[in-house]
């Protein structure tokens, strides 16, 4: 399907914008599209007089961002949304936010940072330049140097700000921002005790590792599996060569799945992200590995498990909830909430049961039961499935 013009034109400018300047060639090998065709955005952007033109270079124009003043809402204000391109995780995390933002009568501006490391800051900046009076981050985050990297702009900011799925690490710059995001560790516990209780004692845990969830969820598998006393082996890989960005990686850790699984003599299998997992499942296939009979499969994430050939058993993050209590919390934050403690909002996820996993012994199912929901908020979470901690402001 055409990329939209609008669009395409906004990922120009973010590209530019986070360069300072880029050749028209580069532009369009990194869109995919023809010289011709970037060359036509770059003269409309250049008549708006957002970008400004050379031979063959285009510049960025992008004026210092103007503070705005702060206070009591009015009817119609504005806030700009920054999340990542091609990034389907987000949408329910969008829809959340634009329905509070909504019933609170404030409009949403959304903008599509590029796949290019340092995208956000110009369109924030940009965002701002435009009257923004504050914002929703969701920054990528490829690694964790991108990420800190991060940190410095985003404590200056003068207007209230809240990331989105996202939580900057203790101690850093940014620590001190309201945040709203899913408990990753404790999705991570759910599928482990899932398993372990279906009997599976020799799991791999297959994750990305370019973004923030995927170091996370990392972290957090292997921290749980390696002081199991149920589990008699497992291992960590990534889900595929191109999920990686931190590096360098062992031979082990870059192994192909299904040898992995034959290796390690695995009955089960996590799978970060569901989209990949459902790649990986076919993959499974294709090597006689049935699912769930020789191996039980959960994915992680809950976007298009459910629509497998075989539906699958999913961590499922409450991402709609996240952008709801994110836009909240912004909106608490305009109406005057300066000297409130910052807020670092955690959402507890739930665990899906389908069809893809089973007894190691070969029952189905956890106690006969399919498709059932088995998020039961572990000890200290609020009412509603959230747990919080504050941070002074």
């Amino acid at each position: 399907m055409r990329e939209p013009v609008d669009l395409r034109r906004q990922r120009i400018l973010a590209a530019v914008q986070a360069r300072g300047a880029a050749r028209v060639r580069d532009l369009a090998d990194e869109l995919q599209v023809s010289v011709v065709t970037v060359r036509r955005d770059v003269e409309e952007l250049t008549r708006e007089g957002r970008l400004r033109r050379g031979h063959g270079v285009v510049r960025s124009t992008l004026p210092a961002a103007r503070e705005l003043p702060a206070g009591d809402l009015a009817d119609g204000d504005r806030v700009a949304v920054v999340v990542p391109e091609r990034h389907s995780y987000l949408t329910e995390t969008l829809h959340g936010a634009r329905t509070a933002l909504e019933e609170a009568g404030i409009r949403m501006a959304l903008h599509i940072a590029p796949q290019v490391t340092g995208a956000e800051r110009p369109l924030v900046e940009r965002a701002l330049a435009d009257g923004a009076r504050g914002l929703l981050l969701a920054p990528r985050w490829h690694t964790l140097a991108a990420e800190e990297g991060d940190y410095g702009w985003l404590a200056a900011l003068k207007v209230p700000t809240v990331l989105m799925e996202r939580r900057p690490r203790r101690g850093g710059a940014a620590h001190g921002l309201d945040s709203a995001c899913s408990d990753h560790w404790y999705g991570a516990h759910l599928a482990v005790e899932h398993l372990v209780g279906l009997g599976h004692r020799r799991i791999v845990f297959a994750t990305r590792e370019d973004s923030p969830t995927a170091r996370t969820l990392r972290a957090a598998f292997t921290s749980i599996a390696g002081s199991h006393p149920r589990l008699e082996e497992w291992a960590w890989t990534l889900i595929s060569r191109e999920a990686g960005r931190e590096g360098p990686y062992t031979a082990d850790e870059t192994a192909d799945l299904p040898r992995l699984l034959r290796g390690t003599r695995a009955t089960a299998v996590v799978l970060h992200s569901d989209v990949d997992a459902l790649m990986v499942v076919q993959r499974l296939a294709d090597e006689g590995v049935k699912v769930p009979e020789d191996c039980s499969v959960v994915a992680y994430d809950d976007v298009v498990a459910a629509l497998a050939t075989s539906p699958l058993t999913a961590v499922s993050p409450p991402k709609a909830e996240v952008g709801r209590v994110a836009a909240e919390l912004l909106t608490q934050r305009l109406r005057g909430g300066g000297e409130r403690p910052v807020r670092r909002v955690e959402l507890l996820p739930r665990l899906m049961v389908r069809g893809s996993t089973r007894r190691a012994d070969g029952a189905t199912g956890q106690d006969g039961r399919h498709g059932q929901d088995f998020g039961v908020p572990a000890g200290g979470a609020l009412p509603g499935g959230t747990s919080s901690d504050a941070t002074p402001s």
